[in-house]
């Protein structure tokens, strides 16, 4: 069995307190968007974690989906599976890609083996994996809040609009960009911001974790002003980073963004 394990952007994000735990209150809009990593399951003798396409740092047998597989595992005695990952979401890029997988998988896991798991509970298995893991259960807009786990179904559609996302050859480490923050309570929220027409968002809808990361990496904050260039109705970086989203009202290209970056369209 094998699902196709799509990627977030982030339309707008403020980090807004550091809690006592360490992690940060923040609150932002999660929109799915049509990039994909393939997720595979089948029998086997012994578990593993297959990984193909882009390179995921770190040892396999850490990776969040076989997290993910274990506690299910344990849960409900699943025999052994391959787990096989073709990766097509770009790594440090904001994009959410490793919590997609992990949750997909789950849901692999809960229609192959008939677990009867209610998306309520598959959203708490996977909300320990990332704060941004349960989101991808029921994978609709919505706008988050706590430390990004905490969800409500927020009616918005793009589907009318271009997406175009960028990513350049850049790596940008969470730790390293929520250490550059300086956490403080917006005049506007997210969750009302998001109403008002979409070419507007430029005037008043921002990610807090531009400013810090445009500042060690200038060649990401170039990337956004030559969306805007291009005629871009808005465009912002996701979560913390690389990526950038554009919106358009048209069909663009971009071959002047292709030379020295990966570009998608149409996500």
């Amino acid at each position: 069995m094998l699902a196709f394990a799509n990627a977030k952007i982030n339309l707008g994000l403020n980090v807004i307190e550091k809690r006592p735990d360490g992690y940060h209150d923040i609150e932002t809009v999660f929109y799915p968007v049509k990039l994909y990593d393939v997720v595979e399951l089948t029998d086997a003798s012994e578990t593993s974690c297959l990984i193909k396409g882009i390179d995921v740092p770190g040892n396999t047998a850490d990776n969040i989906c076989m997290k993910a597989f274990k506690s299910i595992q344990k849960e409900f005695d699943l025999p052994e599976q391959q787990i096989t990952l073709l990766k097509n979401i770009p790594v440090g890029a904001g994009l959410g890609g490793g919590s997609s997988d992990a949750a997909h998988l789950v849901k692999l896991l809960n229609d192959k083996f008939k677990l009867g798991l209610s998306t309520a509970v598959m959203e708490d298995y996977v909300r320990p994996l990332g704060a941004d893991c349960s989101f991808f259960i029921k994978n609709e807009p919505a706008y988050a809040f706590g430390i990004g786990d905490e969800l409500n179904s927020i009616a918005i559609d793009l589907s009318i609009f271009f997406l175009v996302l960028v990513k350049p050859p850049v790596h940008v480490s969470t730790a390293d960009a929520y250490a550059g923050i300086k956490p403080i309570i917006p005049s506007r929220w997210v969750k009302d911001l998001i109403h008002l027409p979409v070419k507007e968002w430029r005037s008043c809808l921002k990610n807090d974790f531009e400013t810090s990361v445009f500042s060690k990496y200038p060649e990401i904050e170039q990337i956004k002003s030559k969306l805007y260039q291009s005629g871009a109705l808005f465009s912002l970086m996701s979560g913390s980073g690389s990526s950038v989203f554009a919106i358009f009202d048209q069909q663009v290209h971009l071959p002047e963004l292709e030379r020295e970056n990966k570009v998608y369209y149409n996500i």
